[in-house]
This record gives structure tokens, sequence and C-alpha cells, in this order.
């Protein structure tokens, strides 16, 4: 499986972006998906993720209520809404499918496929 990550850019803290993850292969709808992180200088982290059907959707605290996890298995995506994006939410920006897993799992090694990143900068 392949995931093409996109989306990623340059805000003003305040604003909004849309991340985007596409898959390359049908069998990702069976697969829970995850949105990660990692800020320079800092390890990766966690940030939403979301079952195979989107029955249930977990957030690290720093982004709940501003990020929204959802994803159409008809397109093989699963999309990152950010909004009220502070500077603090700098980072790379990844997607994982987690193979083996049947819920959302929090650590990055449970995820077996990784996109190659986007970019998000959020300025003051």
């Amino acid at each position: 499986v392949q995931l093409q990550a996109s989306g990623g850019g340059l805000v003003q803290a305040g604003g909004s972006l849309g991340l985007s993850c596409a898959a390359s292969e049908r069998i990702f709808r069976q697969y829970p998906m995850g949105w990660f992180r990692q800020a320079p200088g800092k390890e990766r982290e966690f940030v939403s993720g979301i079952t195979w059907n989107g029955g249930r959707t977990e957030y690290a605290d720093s982004v709940k209520g501003r990020f929204t996890i959802s994803r159409d298995n008809a397109k093989n995506t699963v999309y990152l809404q950010m909004n009220s994006l502070k500077p603090e939410d700098t980072a790379v920006y990844y997607c994982a499918a987690d193979r083996s897993g049947w819920t959302v799992r929090m650590e990055s090694d449970a995820y077996e496929y990784w996109g190659q990143g986007t970019e998000v900068t959020v300025s003051s």
C-alpha cells in the first residue's frame, strides 16, 4: 500500500488547512488510519486516528476540538481538517495505515505503511 499525503502549506495562526491522504489500494478500506506529526527537533507524535469504517476516532489532547479526521473509503482517502491553527502545530504531517489493528492505536510503531509527509507551517 502506498500513501500520498497532500494539502500542507503556510497559514497564519487561527487559520485552517485540510490534509488528504490517498491510498493506492482498495485494501486500505480495512485498515485503521492515523495522522502523526513531527516538529523540528522533536519526536514524531500521534495526532489523530480513525477506524476502518469511521466508527471511532481518537485525537491528541493538543488538537481536540480543532482537528477533525474523516475518511472516504470509496475514494481510498483519509482527511484531516485543521482549524484554529497555532504556531505549535507547525510540523511535517504523516499519514499511516495500521495493517494489523482493528481499533485506533497511538503508537507509531503499530503502523506499517507511511506516507511521505506534508509540511504545515503556522505563522504567528
